[in-house]
């Protein structure tokens, strides 16, 4: 593993704003410090405009159904729940793994946790960036479940230091994305949750294109090939705000194959992931991270149609094994 960098003056100039935002809203009761966190993220919409273009185009081609004013409202609706997940997130701390547990009041298919994990494989747990995903992983380490989220270092070491503290203050397990092969096959063999974000092609990642909204979208496969290799299920999971400010946590079951035929059966399972992804997110839209240019890398000209056909293959064989 690469050792981080030494700070810079900008970091710790960075570092330091971070730090008197955050015990800023340490001072404010819960429900306060996540209304200013809406209403600064806001503006990210209006008057900043920051990414505005990117959001509303990418609503607009996901749900061709909704209106101009429906697209602008969700999207504004989208800048106001960023900020309010950063707020939430600030505070954990402050609450613990008890008031973690608190802000859930519904959650469906926690049996599917206990059943795997009683079977003693392991979990590969994928989320997305969509509810709050870090409050997500830190309910199941709350709920008592070994938890290891894979995390992108961040560019301040500094901030990467905090944030990595307040994610193991709650009690996950920080395996840098650097380290993830190592590291995720031996929490997986021990019989730990690994926690993966899967709806992000980033550069040099191993990814392949699958379907998302009706358009081919470069996916991360490594879910899918530990999953495969260690015999681990796999769970996908969000963790969606109510009206109330509450939350639900939803897990479902994602099926394997192993058919032989090792390339195919990861592709299936990428395309099976990233399907249930997407109905989460369509249960509340605004809850999504339409700020990343999630279609910005298409597959080679000629291939998307094959993309798309391969995966509602394995979409319809995954709806045959259900039924």
């Amino acid at each position: 593993m690469s050792e981080p960098r030494r700070p810079t003056i900008a970091d710790r100039a960075q570092y330091f704003a971070l730090r008197a935002v955050v015990g800023a809203l340490d001072l404010l009761p819960w429900s306060a410090a996540a209304a200013l966190g809406a209403a600064l993220g806001g503006l990210g919409y209006a008057p900043l405009r920051i990414r505005r273009r990117v959001v509303e185009s990418q609503i607009a081609a996901a749900f061709p159904e909704m209106s101009p004013a429906e697209v602008r409202r969700t999207a504004q609706a989208s800048y106001r729940h960023l900020g309010r997940n950063v707020a939430e997130v600030a505070l954990i701390p402050r609450i613990g793994a008890a008031g973690v547990r608190e802000l859930f009041t519904e959650v469906e298919g926690w049996p599917l946790v206990e059943g795997a994990l009683a079977d003693g494989r392991g979990i590969v747990l994928v989320t997305g960036h969509l509810g709050n995903a870090e409050l997500a992983g830190a309910y199941f380490a709350a709920r008592g479940v070994p938890t290891d989220a894979i995390a992108r270092r961040q560019a301040n070491p500094l901030f990467d230091q905090y944030v990595t503290a307040v994610r193991e203050r709650i009690g996950m397990a920080i395996i840098p994305d650097s380290d993830a092969v190592r590291h995720s096959v031996r929490s997986l063999k021990g019989g730990r949750l690994v926690a993966m974000l899967a709806d992000q092609g980033v550069r040099g990642m191993a990814s392949t294109f699958v379907p998302f909204f009706g358009r081919p979208a470069k996916t991360p496969r490594g879910p899918a090939v530990f999953a495969l290799r260690l015999g681990a299920p796999v769970l996908v999971a969000s963790s969606m705000r109510l009206p109330n400010g509450r939350f639900r946590m939803t897990v479902e079951a994602i099926p394997v194959d192993r058919t032989g035929d090792r390339e195919r059966d990861v592709d299936t399972l990428v395309a099976r992931y990233t399907a249930a992804l997407e109905r989460h997110i369509r249960r509340a839209p605004a809850q999504y991270f339409w700020q990343h240019r999630r279609w910005r890398r298409q597959p080679p000209e000629g291939t998307a149609e094959t993309v798309m056909a391969a995966g509602a293959a394995a979409l319809g064989a995954s709806s045959e094994r259900v039924s």
